[in-house]
């Protein structure tokens, strides 16, 4: 009968777990979700940073030496006065949906990515794709994210302006020669820092 019990017990724990998994990944795309009247309400810069913040992450503004990570202590002001300068989305639930938030921000010189689940090669390619950060990122930093590729890192050379790129513990990165050359004969400049056994 014990045995019957502990059995019960265990198959009645595993639908909840599922359940709230479940949950929270439906939270956090909703998160991720991009408001286009709230874009053009606040700016590009506001609504990104407000996104970023409301998924765990941190930004620096231009000007400011320290990161903000209160989503009720962003700095108030006037339209396109505060420029999102640098990203640290460090254990955040950033995702690709979100990543549209991006796409007006002229000043983002630093992004970095560490520890983020859902954190895919579709993320980077879309990054990479935004002209407006081929022009601004030279700092980067992808490290503990499991999600992405070999894909993911070489869709990186369209940052032409990439000076620093720090790649560390990504076990989906196979083919770490091939990547290196393609990022290396794209961007001659670039300082690449591996940490890829």
């Amino acid at each position: 009968m014990r045995l019957l019990s502990r059995a019960a017990g265990v198959a009645a724990a595993a639908p909840r777990s599922l359940s709230c998994r479940h949950f929270w990944g439906w939270l956090n795309a909703v998160f991720n979700k991009v408001d286009h009247e709230r874009i053009k309400s606040v700016g590009p810069d506001r609504a990104a940073a407000e996104w970023l913040l409301r998924c765990g992450a941190r930004v620096r503004f231009q000007g400011f030496d320290r990161f903000h990570q209160d989503y009720n202590a962003l700095p108030p002001g006037p339209l396109g006065r505060y420029r999102v300068q640098a990203i640290d989305a460090t254990e955040s639930c950033i995702m690709h949906r979100g990543f549209e938030h991006l796409e007006g921000l002229r000043s983002l010189e630093e992004i970095r990515l560490r520890k983020c689940m859902y954190i895919e090669d579709s993320c980077l390619e879309t990054l990479s794709s935004m002209e407006n950060l081929q022009n601004s990122v030279y700092l980067m930093e992808v490290v503990s994210c499991g999600n992405v590729t070999d894909t993911g890192i070489i869709a990186l050379h369209k940052l032409k302006n990439l000076e620093y790129l720090f790649l560390s513990d990504l076990p989906g990165v196979k083919d770490k020669e091939k990547t290196v050359e393609r990022l290396k004969s794209a961007l001659p400049k670039l300082d690449l820092d591996l940490d890829l056994d």
